[in-house]
C-alpha cells in the first residue's frame, strides 16, 4: 500500500489521505488513515478487504469490540514510534 490514497467521500468528491501504518490482528489486516488537508483531524482505521477478483477495498469496521482491539493495537504501533 502506498503511503497516499485517494478516498470518494459520502458526496463523492475525492479525498487524499495519508497511510499511516497497515497492521493486522487476529488474521485481517487494517490500515490507519490521516486526511492530507487535516493533519489534526482523527485518524481513520479501515479494514483491508478484497472482493472475489482479488481487488483490495477498505470497509469500515462496524464491531465495537473488534474495533476496540484495532486502536489498542494503533496505539501501541505510534507509542513505540515514538521511542
Amino acid at each position: 500500500m502506498d503511503n497516499k490514497i485517494v478516498l470518494l467521500d459520502e458526496m463523492g468528491n475525492e479525498v487524499e489521505f495519508q497511510v499511516l501504518a497497515t497492521f493486522g490482528v487476529d488474521d485481517m489486516d487494517y490500515a490507519a488513515l490521516l486526511p492530507m488537508d487535516d493533519f489534526e483531524g482523527l485518524t481513520y482505521l479501515l479494514r483491508i478487504e478484497y472482493d472475489d477478483f482479488g481487488e483490495m477495498f477498505l470497509s469500515g469496521i462496524d464491531d465495537e469490540k473488534e474495533l476496540q482491539e484495532v486502536i489498542e493495537v494503533f496505539e501501541e504501533i505510534q507509542k513505540e514510534k515514538l521511542q
